[in-house]
């Protein structure tokens, strides 16, 4: 392991300046992906300071919302009374997502900031401009059936694996930062980039910025996430979906859409989610709605599966979240088929 330092930051100015003088420092505090990439030698800081012991873990309510504090573990938020009732997309992403024990040490702020699983990435004997800036991509001339299909370059095919940052894009949650230039608040959707050609560069937080909180918007629509992965037990997406949608009586006054698995960050899709305004639900207007969602997809030589996959799975998330299909998991938990699971019902929309 590449040696480095350890500190412990007492307030939130101390571990922003610690961070922000030294380039090669960074934030740790649950620690659960980032000790995977200290082993495997793609993470190289020599200055590690932790901020789990700040006060920044509470949960409340805000603005006819929830704040939730950045060291507030998985579990805490998933099982949080207010969030399971008024954004179940959020627990359910969240119980979908990891094992109990990693949910019990991983946090709201780190979970959204986890690096990619492409497995080139974490090869540091493959080329990978993610990890390596100008070193290539191994993954676009090699297997990559659990690439992107969205928003990729010629420089980086990968994909963001965090389960709640797709509910938290669907949900139009906002990030509060302090940082060296002071404190912000950040669109959800505005905190990862796309690769272009610096994909080394997963968000849009400056160096040495620190998440102290994660906002949820009032919101008393319906939201609903699910997510197809290659087994049943613990593993990350292959192609997953949140959605949101707000009534008007029988009528859908507004949707948003989030595509999970797909891209370099979670996908919306502004041209679907205009198809469900004011509209009655119907499977028709569902099909017609995944159909608009992927049609720009663009599959490289071995993730074109992930076109059906990644449409029915949505046309199911939306038939659940309006009611037009019961739920298919228990109350309070994410349905988190594997592919054989779903084997016949990702291939056509009951």
């Amino acid at each position: 392991m590449h040696p480095f330092q350890y500190q412990r930051a007492e307030n939130n100015g101390q571990a922003v300046a610690a961070v922000a003088k030294n380039p090669e420092a960074a934030f740790i505090a649950g620690g659960t992906s980032q000790v995977d990439l200290l082993k495997e030698g793609v993470h190289k800081p020599n200055l590690l300071v932790d901020v789990a012991g700040l006060p920044l873990r509470q949960i409340t309510d805000f603005e006819g919302g929830v704040r939730i504090g950045a060291n507030a573990t998985n579990t805490e938020a998933a099982y949080f009374p207010a969030i399971q009732a008024r954004y179940p997309a959020v627990s359910e992403a969240l119980l979908a997502g990891a094992s109990v024990q990693i949910r019990n040490m991983a946090t709201m702020a780190g979970n959204p900031l986890q690096r990619t699983r492409c497995p080139y990435f974490r090869d540091p004997d493959q080329p990978c401009n993610k990890r390596t800036p100008g070193s290539g991509c191994a993954a676009i001339g090699g297997y990559n059936h659990v690439h992107a299909l969205f928003g990729a370059s010629e420089a980086c095919v990968a994909t963001h694996p965090s389960d709640l940052a797709v509910a938290l894009a669907a949900l139009d949650a906002r990030v509060q930062t302090t940082g060296p230039q002071g404190s912000r608040t950040i669109a959800f959707t505005d905190l990862h980039r796309l690769p272009g050609t610096t994909p080394h560069l997963d968000t849009t937080l400056a160096h040495g910025e620190l998440i102290t909180s994660i906002d949820l918007p009032a919101f008393a629509g319906r939201s609903h996430y699910l997510k197809v992965r290659e087994r049943a037990s613990y593993a990350y997406a292959l192609a997953s979906c949140a959605v949101a949608l707000e009534m008007d009586g029988p009528k859908i006054k507004r949707a948003r859409i989030a595509l999970g698995g797909v891209a370099h960050k979670p996908w919306r899709t502004p041209a679907a989610e205009a198809l469900l305004a004011g509209q009655r639900p119907t499977e028709k207007l569902f099909q017609a709605t995944a159909a608009a969602a992927f049609a720009d997809a663009k599959p490289l030589e071995h993730n074109a599966y992930k076109i059906p996959m990644g449409r029915n799975l949505l046309v199911r998330a939306l038939l659940e979240t309006s009611g037009l299909q019961p739920l298919a998991g228990p109350a309070g938990t994410a349905f988190a088929a594997s592919v054989g699971g779903m084997a016949g019902q990702v291939a056509t929309p009951n």
